[in-house]
């Protein structure tokens, strides 16, 4: 791989002394523009909510890293840049999409009312009313959470319908109901009735056709009723219906004669397996019971069944009326019990959910928030700190979901047994481990508090473009465990729900969006080097130029040398096929703010160097060399914003990561001024 240089150097000012950067830390840090704009979304978010958090001491509000994580997604989406009023709008719609509130219909008054009382977490496959109608699709998995609005019958037939809304929807949809509930309506029974909870799966969607009507959910028997042992009607029929039949009770004698059970036992584990036959596999869930004599059976889901699993929770209490009672042999499995029980054409299940238990988490409460939590919507330093500490969910494990902790966290905050984590902070450092199957790197992440080691994994390889050393980076999905050393150890999973890595110094949205960052002047740059700092400048090739065109790799943007024939050695990824390489630049020139006569030397490759030269690596390659000599003069006093990252840290470079010892600023994104 041939690699073609060009450079010239006269004497640089002293103002690019690079001891500019060698400030005392007691010097007051500047607020990051972009945190600061978080706060402010954060407050214009809540005043529409008007009082809805005010009863709750703030801990149900909107989460810290949705707020990020909302904003990003709208700059990666607005690349030529955002505004506030874009940014603003785009959360209010998300905001409201995520808790469905609109002009909710007249039905719905009575799910305002309930939801009072709801406190379980949705099951993993819920889907909402609203995304039915606004995809026009429902999967055969989905779960719909529901309350009922209505029950009637239709006009002139025997056919049964629900109307159905959820706790996060406006709309409403109907389902008709399976014939096997039908004995569940009407005045006699009525436990399908007005304000009763129901979970369904393995709906099929019926969209509305030729202009007219609306789409209705057509008969699935997968419906499970829910009960709640707080309300009267419900505890009567619970002590009545099901707690007279403990497992131990239960005869195949007497079952062959006609005798039925109704049984009520808490869901202990819920297993998928799959059973070999001669001509075919059947899928098969196993739901191990536990009865309140603490004996144990088996609950078997076969085939299309098995949609039922996902209705159930881990810890909740499943009544069974007439389940088919079998003997163990005879549905394949190697258990122990004589009896298992299977999911009949007569029988109905019932389920008081689990209902999560939440953890109380305590916020450091400290005015300095270099070291600590503070509330996102203090924004009057001399107003007192409101909030002491959140209700966060905890599993069965003492795992904490810190998914919608309304808080930034720290590096300083982070403890064994938290989940759902992100970080915003600057790389420091950064390696791909050795001997190891997966592919995992090692990312250290700083920020005002502390620096910690986190382990990206990877899907399969690198997949985050290019990163470097002092580059900002938001990172969500954090999982804190304890390492096999007795360590604190914080991991990343790529394809973990919750999971993802945006890096802001290269986001192309950022310098052309002044609500995200503070204009400075290059003599401002080395008083605030914690993030990306945007500035005007002009370039001076004259005092130094110098331009490469070299190979990187394709996925992380690292320079690579050459090996063999086909691989080549990657700084950052090590080993790599030649074909995952590309022409790229390195360049290394001087910036100039002509009003206060300072210079700074920088570096840049990629698409950065693309736009400050105007030119691609491929072209610049292939022009003659008198004319990459006279190139230079041609940037001569072109205007552009930049924005710089200090890529040294107490005059160490880390090795991979920047290209030249000598150069303490990176520019990560370039727009030319017009």
């Amino acid at each position: 791989m041939e690699n073609r240089g060009y450079a010239c150097n006269t004497k640089v000012g002293s103002a690019m002394d690079v001891d500019h950067c060698q400030q005392k830390e007691e010097e007051e840090e500047q607020e990051d523009p972009f945190l600061k704009f978080v706060d402010y979304a954060r407050s214009e978010l809540l005043s529409l909510e008007g009082d809805r958090n005010k009863d709750d001491d703030g801990s149900d509000g909107l989460g810290w890293s949705w707020i990020v994580s909302r904003i990003l997604k709208t700059c990666i989406a607005y690349s030529s840049g955002v505004t506030p009023a874009i940014l603003l709008s785009e959360l209010s719609q998300a905001w409201s999409e995520q808790r469905w509130v609109g002009a909710p219909k007249k039905p719905l008054e009575l799910i305002n009312h309930l939801k009072k009382n709801h406190r379980r977490t949705k099951l993993p496959n819920t889907v909402t009313i609203d995304s039915i109608y606004a995809k026009n699709f429902l999967s055969l998995n989905s779960v719909l959470e529901a309350v009922i609005i209505d029950a009637f019958v239709l006009p002139g037939t025997n056919i049964h319908m629900l109307t159905l809304g959820d706790y996060w929807s406006s709309n409403i949809i109907d389902v008709y109901l399976h014939r096997r509930f039908y004995d569940l309506t009407g005045l006699q029974n009525g436990i399908l009735k007005r304000g009763r909870e129901i979970f369904l799966t393995g709906c099929y969607l019926r969209t509305a056709t030729g202009g007219s009507g609306h789409p209705r959910l057509l008969p699935t028997e997968y419906l499970v009723i829910l009960l709640d042992e707080n309300q009267d009607d419900d505890a009567m029929l619970l002590g009545a219906q099901f707690c007279s039949d403990p497992f131990s009770s239960i005869s195949l004698d007497a079952v062959n004669r006609g005798a039925s059970y109704s049984l009520y036992a808490r869901i202990e584990k819920i297993e998928s397996s799959e059973i070999h036959r001669k001509f075919e596999t059947l899928q098969r869930k196993q739901i191990t019971l536990v009865d309140g004599d603490g004996v144990k059976l088996k609950f078997f889901l076969w085939g299309e069944q098995i949609l039922l699993a996902n209705l159930f929770r881990v810890g909740s209490m499943l009544a069974l009326d007439k389940p088919y009672v079998n003997i163990s042999v005879d549905c394949d499995t190697e258990t122990s019990e004589d009896l298992c029980l299977e999911y009949g054409s007569e029988t109905q299940l019932y389920l008081v959910p689990y209902i999560q238990h939440e953890e109380q988490v305590c916020v450091t409460l400290t005015p300095n928030r270099r070291h600590g939590s503070r509330p996102l919507g203090s924004f009057n330093s001399s107003q007192d700190l409101k909030f002491s500490q959140v209700s966060l969910p905890r599993d069965s494990q003492g795992t904490i979901d810190f998914s919608n902790y309304p808080f930034r966290s720290f590096v300083v905050d982070l403890r064994i047994k938290m989940t759902g984590i992100s970080l915003y902070g600057a790389v420091t450092d950064i390696i791909k481990e050795e001997n190891n199957q997966q592919t995992v790197f090692s990312l250290r992440i700083a920020d005002t508090s502390g620096e910690i080691w986190t382990k990206l994994h990877f899907a399969r390889f690198w997949s985050l473009g290019r990163v470097s050393f002092g580059h900002t980076v938001y990172i969500s999905g954090l999982t804190c465990t304890m390492s096999k050393q007795k360590c604190l150890e914080v991991l990343w999973f790529e394809n973990d729900i919750g999971a993802s890595f945006i890096n802001l110094s290269c986001l192309p949205a950022l310098i052309n969006s002044s609500c995200l960052h503070k204009l400075s002047r290059l003599t401002d740059i080395f008083y605030q080097t914690s993030y990306a700092q945007v500035c005007r400048v002009w370039l001076d090739p004259s005092e130094y130029f110098y331009v490469n065109t070299i190979f990187a790799h394709s996925l992380c943007g690292h320079f690579v040398n050459k090996i063999s024939d086909r691989w080549v050695e990657c700084s950052f990824c090590r080993t790599i096929s030649d074909a995952a390489v590309v022409r790229t630049f390195h360049l290394k020139i001087t910036l100039a703010d002509k009003d206060t006569g300072t210079k700074v030397l920088a570096w840049c490759t990629g698409q950065t160097a693309m736009d400050l030269l105007q030119i691609s690596p491929e072209e610049f390659y292939e022009l003659p060399e008198d004319e990459q000599v006279m190139y230079p003069s041609s940037l001569e006093n072109e205007r552009f914003m930049v924005a710089l990252v200090n890529c040294k840290r107490d005059g160490c470079v880390i090795d991979g990561l920047s290209p030249d010892d000598s150069i303490s600023w990176e520019i990560t994104r370039a727009c030319k001024c017009e």
